[in-house]
């Protein structure tokens, strides 16, 4: 089902960005219901990438939980889809308009939101999410899982972010987390805002255990 997502509120020029949680805190509850997972649009050069696209898209489906992610069709974002579709799994996906071209929008969705700019795009997963997962990506997919982070980080949700390290992919970002520690900028024990585990299983057991130990 193809459908646009609502309009971005705008207040004096700055898009207003306040209460991320409140859809899903009125009901007082903490159980997963549905997965954020952020992936690169390319299939990347380690066979494993892929495999692990599929792996969480398969194990999302299996355990009845919703899949949201970017809406491609193409590389990491395209096998993760599809192993979800294919495992009779709800997914949606969100979109900007300047990427709604046939190559790469994934038509074939539970639910495909579109929207005007890749800010609406990373609030509008925020909102319809209870947790995310993060697996090998470049830019697009660093951008999105530290914005998560950051608004983890100033109290905007409560929703764990964790890392997918497929063949230790994310140790670069992982070290480079301790080095802002001990340069000052990050304060100790906010590294911990960002959890990594080795497989997809592993990872979604670690983002269900931060979401069932949050108050509710």
């Amino acid at each position: 089902m193809l459908r646009r997502g609502p309009p971005a509120m705008v207040k004096g020029g700055i898009v207003k960005k306040v209460g991320v949680d409140e859809s899903r805190a009125s009901s007082g509850e903490n159980r997963m219901r549905s997965v954020c997972v952020f992936c690169g649009s390319a299939p990347g050069s380690d066979p494993r990438f892929l495999q692990a696209a599929r792996a969480t898209g398969a194990l999302l489906a299996r355990r009845g939980l919703a899949l949201v992610y970017g809406g491609g069709q193409v590389g990491m974002m395209g096998a993760l889809a599809d192993a979800a579709l294919e495992a009779r799994g709800r997914v949606t996906g969100v979109i900007p308009r300047h990427l709604m071209r046939p190559e790469v929008a994934h038509t074939r969705l539970t639910d495909l939101v579109v929207v005007e700019s890749m800010h609406e795009r990373k609030w509008q997963m925020a909102q319809r999410a209870d947790g995310f997962l993060a697996l090998p990506g470049g830019y697009g997919t660093l951008d999105e899982t530290f914005e998560m982070v950051t608004w983890l980080q100033l109290g905007l949700h409560s929703k764990p972010v964790v890392l997918v390290n497929v063949g230790g992919y994310f140790d670069s970002v992982l070290r480079w987390l301790g080095h802002a520690v001990q340069s000052g900028f990050v304060h100790g024990g906010q590294e911990r805002l960002l959890a990594a585990a080795d497989t997809p299983a592993a990872a979604l057991g670690l983002l269900e255990a931060q979401r069932r130990s949050q108050p509710a």
